[in-house]
């Protein structure tokens, strides 16, 4: 009887926590009186021992400890400025780059090659009528000195900034420079120009050469056969040529090992150094035209220049002082041009330019000065300038 009566007072009690509800927002919690309480108040015995069982704890879970409630704070302000879904197609910058950086480089070939073939066409002019290449270079290396000087003064370009150190490492280049330069232009006075271009277009043999005799450097197979056409495409066209000096087919040849020199020794002296492009041709013309005066002057002379100053305005008249500096002028402007372009674009494209350069010179020359050329002369011309451009592809 006392166990049907505690089961009974258990259940009284679970059905009151189960049917209560919550009235309020927040709920109201209950503690479960004690056993003992419960046993005291009904007259029940303390020793009754058995546990109490219930069918299911669902019930309970309010007395459990609540979860804490998330709120979301939203900024409703924010979330009504959304972006308006407008379909406008935009221009891609990066094609936009590639575009203004590939004109570029053909503004700068273009300039190149144009200045590059008048500079040849007056100079060749100027030397039919005053046969001192000595004097020619130097008024060439001359005024593009003081055209830089005037740039620097006037702030139309900024100074470059220089040490000892600088001279010191520009100083072999210079010297290779300078006999280049005096050798084309000996080259030049002494056969037609479309000859001497031949013959440079053989450049690129000389700087496997050299590299490989006195560097020690290797290539690779294809660069070494692309010398088969460029050796001989020149002993072609040199075989064949009408009008052939020795003087200026070795003039053209010590050009090409000078100018091999001028580019090792820019590339082991220059590294690391911030003057480089216009500013960089700008010194190596300074450097070059102390370098050569003392010579000009030893081999040729202030006697034999007056001499022939005074026939060449006698027989070609006033306009003659300004093939001399058209001559002069846009060496250095071609020079300057080439340089800049360098510093734009990769050596493997400006081989292919100086390539594409040759050509242009070799067939205005023939076109302005009317130079009588055979087939197998021109056939020759063609062999040597093709492997050139074969070299400068197996090379990279």
């Amino acid at each position: 009887m006392i166990s049907s009566v505690k089961y009974l007072t258990s259940s009284v009690s679970c059905s009151a926590f189960t049917s209560r509800k919550l009235s309020g927002p927040r709920p109201e919690f209950y503690t479960i009186p004690s056993i003992q309480n419960v046993q005291q108040s009904m007259g029940l015995s303390p020793s009754f021992q058995r546990p109490l069982y219930m069918s299911s704890t669902e019930n309970f879970s309010m007395l459990t400890k609540p979860t804490k409630r998330v709120l979301e704070c939203k900024a409703y302000e924010a979330d009504s400025s959304r972006p308006l879904e407008i379909n406008i197609e935009l221009p891609d910058e990066q094609a936009q780059f590639e575009a203004a950086k590939k004109l570029k480089i053909g503004l700068y070939f273009a300039t190149w090659w144009a200045l590059n073939v008048v500079f040849n066409i007056y100079n060749k002019k100027v030397l039919n009528a005053f046969p001192y290449p000595w004097l020619t270079s130097t008024l060439s290396l001359a005024t593009g000195s003081l055209m830089m000087l005037m740039s620097w003064a006037t702030r139309i370009a900024d100074a470059p900034k220089t040490d000892l150190e600088f001279w010191k490492t520009l100083f072999p280049v210079a010297v290779a420079h300078t006999i280049g330069h005096v050798a084309a232009t000996v080259s030049m006075s002494k056969v037609a120009v479309s000859f001497t271009h031949i013959i440079k277009s053989g450049e690129p043999a000389f700087s496997v050469l050299v590299s490989r005799f006195f560097l020690g450097q290797t290539f690779p197979l294809p660069v070494y056969l692309s010398l088969v056409p460029i050796i001989g495409g020149c002993g072609l066209s040199a075989l064949t040529e009408l009008n052939f000096n020795m003087t200026g087919f070795m003039g053209a040849m010590i050009s090409n090992l000078a100018f091999v020199f001028r580019n090792i020794f820019s590339k082991k002296g220059m590294k690391g150094k911030s003057v480089s492009g216009m500013n960089y041709y700008a010194c190596l013309s300074m450097l070059s035209l102390l370098i050569l005066t003392p010579f000009a002057i030893a081999v040729e002379g202030p006697k034999m220049w007056a001499a022939g100053w005074q026939n060449a305005v006698s027989q070609i008249g006033p306009q003659f002082v300004w093939w001399v500096a058209a001559q002069s002028v846009f060496y250095h402007l071609y020079n300057q041009v080439s340089y800049m372009s360098l510093d734009q674009i990769s050596p493997l494209t400006f081989s292919v330019g100086n390539t594409m350069k040759r050509i242009s010179v070799i067939v205005s020359s023939i076109i302005i000065f009317h130079t009588p050329i055979q087939p197998i002369n021109a056939l020759g011309a063609a062999i040597a300038v093709l492997g050139t451009f074969l070299y400068s592809q197996a090379k990279q």
